[in-house]
């Protein structure tokens, strides 16, 4: 993909996404395919991507108990007990804060989690992450915070929406990101099969990459 291409992409995104710059908006592209069968389950895209820098703020909660609980005061946002998971099983608003982290756990907790909130995570893609004994937490917060998420939307529909930054990004941060999406995508499938690019920002018109 042409680096100036695609960085000039953004910065027209950015310019028309400002006349209704009333709060901080996401900038996102969207990648459209052709002659891929998504009805096949092999062709579908699912992948977990780190990206150069953090996309937006993202807050990590983690169920933990112990040591790891101890260890997490000075890295997470919040920390969930085992004995408290059974709370967030009943109540509603908990489950609704719940879904506004992103998820770690210790991998003693992931059994009860699965079979209290497996079902309500699940659905959103929001199941926690393992923490392994013996992993850096700190760098395992920095890898979920930069991670998006690359999934084809159902089987029939050949594109994806990814969030690359936020509009008071440096263009060139968010140039790295994108980047490193395309190059995640184009290792599943051929460069050849992806038809148009788009970038837009949440209120702005979508700005078409030049072929």
């Amino acid at each position: 993909m042409d680096k100036n291409k695609l960085s000039t992409a953004i910065q027209k995104a950015l310019e028309g996404g400002k006349a209704k710059a009333k709060f901080s908006q996401s900038v996102e592209v969207a990648i459209n395919f052709r002659d891929v069968d998504f009805n096949k389950p092999e062709n579908r895209l699912n992948l977990d991507v780190v990206l150069p820098y953090a996309p937006k703020p993202l807050k990590v909660a983690v169920f933990a108990d112990g040591q790891l609980a101890l260890d997490a005061r000075n890295v997470c946002d919040k920390i969930i007990s085992g004995a408290e998971i059974e709370n967030y099983a009943k109540d509603k608003k908990l489950q609704k804060e719940l879904l506004s982290y992103a998820l770690l756990s210790a991998t003693q907790l992931m059994p009860m989690i699965g079979k209290t909130l497996g079902q309500l995570l699940g659905a959103r893609g929001k199941l926690p992450k393992p923490v392994m004994p013996g992993m850096n937490l700190k760098d395992l917060v920095n890898r979920t915070q930069r991670s998006v998420a690359i999934k084809t939307k159902g089987k029939y529909l050949p594109t994806v929406h990814v969030i690359i930054g936020k509009d008071a990004m440096p263009v060139e941060q968010m140039l790295e990101n994108l980047q490193t999406i395309l190059e995640s995508i184009t290792k599943k499938i051929p460069e050849h099969q992806i038809s148009s690019i788009y970038l837009k920002t949440t209120m702005g018109p979508a700005v078409k990459v030049a072929n």
